[in-house]
């Protein structure tokens, strides 16, 4: 995508460059604009899609008549998908999960201007043909209800065909007029209206419509309604529908139209003795490093420069800068950078890079490891401010490899996280304790992003104080340790062990749904699993006390027969540490 939008961009200049040569009596002008963008059609019910909003910027550069003209379009566009709220039914639920709930457009493409002008006013009418590369919203709609015998039944009624990381490619095409007010020769305000589709051809290798794949509802279910058969309410057969892209935006924005000016002749020496007097002078050198997967200024980067009578080694700051050399004699250099145990491309500089007349010579180099950047700060949860010197922890979900680092001397650590991969972050340190927090960087995309950032709370351990334990899940209707919940309760471990008399009550509440003995009776094998997964791990039986709740220890107003969102049940569905002694 990116190859084809930098290809159209170049093409569409290089036009309007050529016509700004060929002819000076026609505008060029540049504009920026932002404004309402309003689905319609099967866009805006098939995608069940709101209404969103746009910007971006055009260049159009006039003939000769200056009335027709040539022009580049580019542009944003973000439309929210109307998410359904969860309805409760006598026996079940219909709840939706969302992965992604945005249309997100990158629209770009030249066309034909016309513009007819008086006084102080213009109008402007135009087409643009190009492509648009669209990401989509991924989400399921599942329905669960439990039958007179309490068997759980869930079925996804309704699920979105593209995932969230699907970049499409299309055709697309805008057109529409834009009305103008002159404030002076090369200023004015407009506000313009257009409609802009997607014409789903697809180069890309990927759907390049939106598409929904749903079981067809021939009986709405109620909130009064008790469920007895999937069949009463869908159609067993699954149907596909898919949508192009259909929009009218509305919006304003302000214009700069460029005026042409003489360039008078230069006095210039002939090119032998220019060319022989830069060679002689002494240049500045500074070097900016950069990210090649996203193009940003990359800090922390060990810069090294050789030759001649330099040999300078510094680290990159936050603008990337580094290696800024006030003196430099032209001549043969060697530049290269590392940084995480990875160098960039060696860079070579010869005397023809000194035959520029500029008094600084830039370069740029580019740092290239495909890993992310987290970057965290342990903080104080009294306090609530970055505390120094915390060993932390970092685990890998998968191959259960860690590594650990103390925050330095401003609460701050750094480790690379692989693609795809999900992680736990912990703090580990005696007499105090923190979360088990969960990093992920599934669905992110290396090229868009480099940093990810978290806040490590680091809490005193307090008798008698009490915390939930996040992240911690089980399976419908069961007590078993799963793998993920492992992984927090060896953050337990780590706690009692730096903490050899600490004892502890670990808990495990229920929300209110069901029946209350069956939810006591649950709760107290989780405990009781929970507990006995400790001892497992070495933990005296004596520190530790296991206690099931059920429902008696609600977080919320969520009691019996009151209707409540998922969310709130939720909250009251937790484990619990309580500190008895230390």
């Amino acid at each position: 995508m990116k190859k084809i939008l930098l290809a159209l961009m170049l093409i569409g200049i290089t036009i309007l460059a050529q016509a700004q040569v060929n002819s000076s009596k026609g505008d060029l002008q540049i504009g920026v604009q932002g404004g309402v963008s309003i689905p319609i059609g099967t866009y805006k019910s098939v995608g069940e899609t709101k209404i969103g909003y746009f910007s971006g910027f055009f260049l159009d550069k006039y003939f000769k008549s200056n009335t027709f003209g040539l022009g580049v379009d580019a542009r944003y566009l973000s439309h929210g998908a109307a998410k359904q709220d969860t309805l409760f039914f006598t026996n079940g639920y219909l709840s939706t999960n969302y992965q992604k709930s945005k249309f997100v457009n990158y629209f770009i493409g030249i066309g034909p201007t016309y513009k007819y002008e008086k006084n102080h006013f213009q109008l402007e009418i135009y087409v643009k043909g190009g492509v648009m590369q669209q990401q989509f919203p991924e989400y399921a709609r599942s329905l669960y209800y439990e039958d007179n015998m309490l068997f759980p039944f869930t079925m996804d009624v309704k699920n979105t065909a593209n995932d969230s990381t699907n970049k499409a490619i299309t055709w697309a095409g805008v057109g529409g007029m834009r009305f103008n007010y002159k404030l002076n020769p090369h200023l004015a305000l407009f506000a313009n209206v257009d409609y802009l589709q997607s014409f789903g051809s697809n180069f890309s290798g990927k759907n390049s419509q939106f598409t929904v794949e749903e079981h067809v509802e021939h009986n709405p279910i109620a909130s009064d309604t008790e469920v007895k058969s999937f069949l009463d309410h869908y159609e067993e057969r699954k149907m596909m529908t898919s949508t192009l892209h259909q929009s009218v935006n509305i919006g304003i924005g302000v214009k700069y139209i460029f005026g042409i000016k003489a360039t008078p002749k230069a006095n210039v020496e002939p090119a032998a003795h220019y060319d022989d007097m830069v060679k002689r002078a002494d240049k500045g050198l500074q070097i900016v490093v950069k990210d090649k997967q996203t193009n940003l200024a990359l800090s922390g980067v060990t810069v090294s420069v050789r030759g001649l009578n330099v040999e300078e080694t510094s680290v990159s700051d936050a603008n990337g800068q580094a290696a800024r050399i006030s003196e430099v004699i032209p001549g043969k250099y060697e530049v290269v950078g590392e940084k995480n145990g990875i160098k960039t491309p060696l860079l070579i500089l010869t005397e023809e890079d000194f035959k520029s007349p500029s008094s600084i010579l830039f370069k740029e180099i580019y740092h290239d490891d495909p890993r992310f950047t987290l970057i965290g700060e342990t903080f104080d949860c009294t306090l609530e401010k970055n505390t120094a010197g915390v060993n932390t922890v970092l685990t890998n979900n998968n191959s259960k490899s860690n590594v650990s680092q103390i925050s330095d001397g401003e609460g701050k650590f750094i480790y690379q996280l692989e693609q795809n991969g999900e992680f736990s972050v912990v703090a580990n340190q005696a007499g105090k304790y923190s979360q088990t927090e969960i990093v992920s960087t599934k669905g992110l995309d290396r090229s868009q992003t480099l940093y990810v950032t978290l806040k490590l709370g680091v809490c005193d351990l307090i008798a008698g104080e009490e915390w939930v334990l996040k992240n911690i899940h089980y399976d419908f209707d069961k007590s078993t340790i799963r793998l993920d919940a492992a992984i927090i309760l060896d953050n337990v471990v780590s706690i009692l062990q730096q903490n050899p008399t600490l004892q502890i009550e670990l808990s495990s509440h229920t929300d209110s749904r069901g029946n209350d003995d069956y939810n006591q009776k649950l709760s107290q094998r989780r405990a009781d699993a929970a507990v006995h997964y400790l001892i497992s791990r070495g933990i005296a039986k004596d520190r530790l006390i296991a206690k099931g709740y059920g429902e008696g220890k609600l977080m919320n107003h969520c009691e019996n027969n009151i209707n409540c969102s998922e969310a709130m049940h939720e909250q009251n569905r937790r484990t619990e540490i309580k500190i008895l002694a230390l």
